[in-house]
């Protein structure tokens, strides 16, 4: 199977129909992420196949939980080299989204690609979640907030529901060891105003991976002394 066809059949399995458009655009990103990721670290995976499997259908689980709605406010927090923010906008241009890292290289990559494509409703944020946090521009001020970042729930917490507005939901990407980090992670939930909504595990086509997605619900204000200053979640998280 070739990997367009790869792609537009892993992408109906999560609900995502693609046009041959934005089939071009996936695999245009692609050989950028790739010419680009010989001078700078945007990613360990090297193969065009598996930058189609554990990058971009990665990403687009998203869509099978049902919690993304056309024209919602996205923040994706640790985007990296672009994900799943990315995906994300091809699959669905209506989506308003910041990309946000704290590394300047990979942002000035991704505006790259933002500019050539004439993206409209993105853009990249360079700083830390904890400072970003604290700005009221974009405090409490996201539908959605996702993250593929590889931190513990209790960690990632206190990253991103500041950012989610009441009534907005933050998901977070994990893998089979949620359980435990959801029990470490209760009373980080808590304190910073979240709600289990739900756990929905998706299988990534063509793999043998599958992420188990935590959907948190924010139910109320994160009270105004989280984020904490650099560091200090990842030192000292709340549980």
């Amino acid at each position: 199977m070739m990997d367009q066809e790869r792609l537009v059949a892993g992408a109906k399995a999560m609900d995502v129909a693609l046009s041959s458009e934005q089939v071009e655009l996936f695999m245009h990103f692609r050989d950028q992420l790739l010419e680009r990721n010989k001078v700078v670290n945007l990613t360990a995976i090297r193969e065009p196949g598996d930058v189609i499997t554990k990058h971009f259908l990665d990403s687009l689980c998203v869509f099978a939980t049902g919690m993304v709605k056309p024209k919602t406010r996205v923040l994706d927090v640790g985007t990296g080299g672009g994900f799943p923010g990315i995906p994300m906008k091809i699959a669905d241009p209506s989506l308003q989204i910041d990309l946000l890292d704290s590394l300047k290289k990979r942002l000035v990559f991704l505006d790259e690609v933002i500019a050539e494509n004439r993206w409209s409703g993105i853009r990249t944020l360079h700083g830390r979640a904890e400072d970003f946090a604290q700005n009221r521009q974009y405090r409490e001020q996201y539908d959605l907030v996702v993250s593929r970042a590889v931190a513990r729930l209790a960690i990632l917490l206190e990253y991103c529901l500041p950012y989610t507005k009441v009534g907005g939901f933050f998901l977070a990407l994990k893998g089979p060891m949620l359980d435990e980090e959801v029990n470490e992670a209760k009373r980080a939930i808590i304190v910073l105003g979240g709600r289990i909504e739900k756990m929905v595990e998706v299988k990534i086509p063509y793999t043998d991976l599958s992420h188990r997605i935590i959907i948190i619900k924010k139910i109320k204000s994160t009270p105004k002394i989280y984020p904490r200053q650099a560091g200090k979640p990842r030192k000292e998280p709340i549980i």
